[in-house]
């Protein structure tokens, strides 16, 4: 088969199983799994680009990260930490669901800002699905909304999103200079999200006064079960949480990191299998696989460069026209595809066609318009952005799904409101005040 034919071959198969993981009448990880299997039958796919290479096959590293801080995750929930943060979120929050949310979603911000935004999906949760217990009320709005605040937060610093990492090391940004220009379009589309959720969920945030009642009358101290474990627990999470933070100086990836504080804690808890890998998704995990071998067969066979470059062509040299390119094909590409691969693929050619723009610093706001684009598009879907996945899984599993077009009717208003103030963003400071 000529390279267009495989093109051609691996869009048809992307495109099928995307639809039927729309039309939610299939399991998602099974039409994941059989599109990467039609992959394997283009001649440019093997073993090697599966297996082993970094832009085209399976991202090892996201899925041993999401695989270390599960089992993290499972050790810490038998202390009971869980349970005394959410009291202690109701208490503050005077029980009110709103107040409870914003409150959720300030700390699911900063925990984004020194964790990638998946891990701290992985450790919000359980603290929502307990709050909701408590309050008799469905959690999947929460985490639905605890995503999109995570992937949003995720654009702030260089380590809060996979694809922050994939970017800000391919141009070479510094992690200050990297939050210097991002955190302040980050803050001002976090209060945009704030100010709309009223209108997300009209009506949903009400609550049994007598349920708001036992809350408060709560002692979040009682929560904890295993104080030993839960200070064991409390130094292993510090040291992985330095070492995120330190992992270039360190000379060692995140999923490195994940995977050997799950290690030593399921050696110093002495804790039975069963126990620690109870909040483990396996399902989710085999998702990113499929996932991760049908986009990469996309980027092997070249369809998402062509669509690149293609695009480059329209911005004809002009630094703005460039802006609003690069800021709407990443919206919209990384709204469809898992916004991973996407980065890894548009970080070269960024780097190539930003040194052809002349003026205004076209080499900055090129890479600000790929970050803000690509974190923030991937909001609009529920397999745009592995933080979505994720909290999508976690809401089936708990007997409250989150169907695809659900997520979607949210995700449109949410990735609108995004590209608005992002644009606006970008052009008032490094056009119209430059």
């Amino acid at each position: 088969m000529s390279g267009l034919v495989h093109a051609i071959f691996a869009s048809t198969v992307f495109v099928v199983a995307y639809l039927l993981i729309a039309t939610e009448r299939f399991n998602k990880t099974l039409i994941a799994l059989a599109g990467a299997t039609l992959m394997f039958f283009l001649p440019p796919i093997n073993s090697d680009e599966v297996f082993y290479a970094r832009d085209t096959g399976i991202n090892w590293d996201v899925l041993f990260l999401l695989l270390g801080m599960m089992i993290i995750v499972s050790v810490v929930k038998q202390t009971g930490a869980f349970e005394y943060v959410a009291i202690w979120s109701a208490k503050r929050a005077k029980g009110s669901p709103l107040r409870i949310l914003i409150l959720l979603m300030v700390v699911t911000a900063l925990g984004t800002a020194v964790l990638d935004n998946v891990t701290t999906v992985l450790l919000i949760a359980p603290v929502t699905l307990l709050v909701c217990d408590r309050l008799a009320m469905n959690p999947a709005p929460f985490l639905v909304i605890e995503a999109l605040t995570a992937n949003i937060a995720g654009a702030a610093t260089l380590v809060g999103d996979p694809t922050s990492i994939i970017i800000g090391t391919g141009a070479h940004l510094s992690f200050i200079e990297f939050s210097a220009n991002m955190a302040p379009a980050v803050l001002l589309v976090l209060v945009g999200l704030v100010a709309i959720l009223p209108r997300l969920y009209p009506g949903f945030f009400v609550a049994d006064p007598e349920r708001i009642a036992d809350v408060m009358a709560l002692d979040e101290k009682e929560a904890i079960r295993d104080r030993k474990l839960l200070l064991q627990c409390v130094a292993v999470l510090g040291l992985v949480f330095a070492a995120f933070v330190l992992h270039q100086v360190i000379h060692m990836e995140p999923s490195l990191i994940a995977m050997a504080g799950a290690g030593i804690l399921i050696v110093v808890s002495g804790m039975e299998r069963e126990f620690y890998l109870s909040s483990v998704e396996w399902e989710t995990l085999l998702f990113f696989a499929g996932l991760f071998i049908m986009v990469g067969a996309l980027v092997k066979t070249g369809v998402i460069s062509n669509l690149a470059n293609h695009a480059s062509h329209i911005a004809g040299g002009d630094a703005w026209r460039a802006t609003i390119l690069i800021l709407t094909v990443s919206f919209t590409v990384g709204s469809f595809i898992n916004n991973v691969p996407y980065a890894a693929a548009m970080t070269p050619i960024v780097g190539q066609f930003a040194s052809t723009i002349p003026g205004h610093d076209s080499n900055g706001v090129l890479w600000w318009a790929l970050l803000l684009g690509t974190v923030l598009g991937g909001n609009l879907t529920a397999i745009g952005a592995s933080a979505n996945v994720v909290a999508v899984g976690i809401a089936k599993r708990t007997g409250h799904p989150v169907s695809f077009w659900d997520f979607t009717k949210r995700g449109a208003v949410v990735t609108a409101m995004s590209f608005v103030l992002s644009l606006g963003y970008l052009w008032l400071r490094y056009f119209a005040l430059a």
